[in-house]
């Protein structure tokens, strides 16, 4: 039994219909072929998920579609400028190797925009501490770290 969510992905109105049990992960991906957010875990431990919710970074497997109904969501491909140019951490990222594989990366970037713009970030401690959410198997962290810090800068934090 579907039912109509209507809500704004990366500044544009959707409206479409699912299943209640939908997880906005899948609804991003399958329905809306938003393939950034990757699919890490199901159990909201690797971060690979997380979006922005109203301009807050929540992890996309933990929550229902429907849930999101009404408000803004924000994906990976929502953060960089209209004319492609790359989000000031998104930039950072590419200029300190912050990724390897690529898999953490949006999730990665969408939880640094989010420490950056909310919380705190002014050492290399708080940072680590913020992003112990999003799991990483290729980089040892240290080059993410410093493209936080990059992409801070460019953010004008």
């Amino acid at each position: 039994m579907s039912q109509t969510l209507k809500l704004t992905v990366n500044g544009r109105a959707v409206e479409r219909e699912v299943e209640p049990a939908t997880l906005l992960v899948h609804f991003l991906r399958d329905t809306l072929r938003l393939t950034g957010t990757h699919v890490g875990c199901d159990t909201a431990q690797c971060g690979a998920c997380t979006v922005h919710l109203d301009g807050r970074a929540v992890k996309s497997c933990n929550m229902l579609a429907v849930q999101a109904a009404g408000h803004t969501v924000t994906t990976i491909e929502g953060v960089a400028a209209a004319d492609g140019t790359m989000h000031p951490m998104q930039a950072a990222f590419k200029a300190c190797h912050g990724l390897q594989c690529g898999y953490c990366t949006p999730g990665m970037v969408m939880s640094s925009i989010d420490l950056v713009k909310h919380h705190d970030h002014s050492s290399e401690h708080r940072i680590r501490e913020h992003l112990e959410g999003n799991f990483c198997r290729c980089t040892g962290y240290q080059n993410i770290v410093k493209a936080v810090q990059v992409g801070a800068k460019g953010m004008g934090a």
